[in-house]
């Protein structure tokens, strides 16, 4: 609906991009501008469907395809995540849950489809060592130092990466983002700046990070660090 009028909009009124573009950023029913941010969202969930495609790591095989057929949908909730906890501080479950459905699909899937149990297990441990960690949190702060949308985002996200090690990674790379991120303020000595920064945009980005690029970077320190 309008965020002015509250009218009910049409499904001519929701194409992406195109209907902003031929409303000339305005609602048709009450004429008040929109704003560019819906457009800009529908622009960066478009670019990162078409960067997903460029680096795409799991091939085009059938089971290929079916990955990435649920990774556009993943990639939409998670659009909708990173806006919803970025502007309100809240990850709505009836994003939260789809997505979940998605990544669950995923690992019934590729278990059967590649008769291996341990894609079933990794996701296990994944879920174990993200959600498990982000539930103990929530507990014992009392959901002072991380809501519960966190620890179903930590759920979804240990299903969707297949294992602990990815789960890990995702972990590192988000708290590494959001320790840049709090940088500035730290230096400038004014922590109100990022008092209630969200956390999950940060876990989001880094699960993209790991899903497209998790095996690579896994490899490299391996053979850098561990010299495997």
């Amino acid at each position: 609906m309008c965020p002015d009028c509250h009218h009910q909009l049409g499904f001519w009124d929701l194409i992406p991009v195109f209907s902003w573009l031929g409303l000339k950023g305005k609602c048709r029913y009450c004429h008040k501008p929109i704003s560019p941010q819906y457009p800009l969202v529908e622009l960066l969930t478009a670019a990162l469907f078409i960067f997903s495609y460029a680096v795409w790591p799991y091939g085009w095989a059938d089971i290929g395809i079916f990955q990435f057929a649920v990774w556009l949908g993943v990639s939409t909730g998670f659009m909708a995540l990173t806006i919803y906890d970025a502007r309100w501080q809240i990850l709505p479950s009836r994003v939260l849950y789809p997505v979940g459905v998605l990544a669950a699909l995923q690992v019934v899937v590729l278990t059967f489809a590649q008769r291996d149990w341990q894609v079933a297990f990794g996701a296990l441990l994944g879920v174990i060592c993200l959600g498990g960690l982000f539930y103990a949190l929530f507990q014992v702060s009392g959901g002072r130092w991380i809501g519960g949308g966190d620890v179903r985002l930590g759920v979804v996200i240990g299903l969707l990466v297949g294992g602990p090690a990815e789960a890990i990674l995702v972990l590192f790379i988000a708290s590494l983002l959001g320790t840049m991120f709090a940088l500035p303020s730290l230096i400038t000595k004014k922590p109100e700046l990022t008092r209630r920064v969200a956390f999950g945009p940060f876990l989001v980005v880094a699960t993209v990070i790991v899903y497209l690029f998790g095996a690579s970077l896994i490899n490299w320190y391996k053979t850098h660090f561990l010299l495997l």
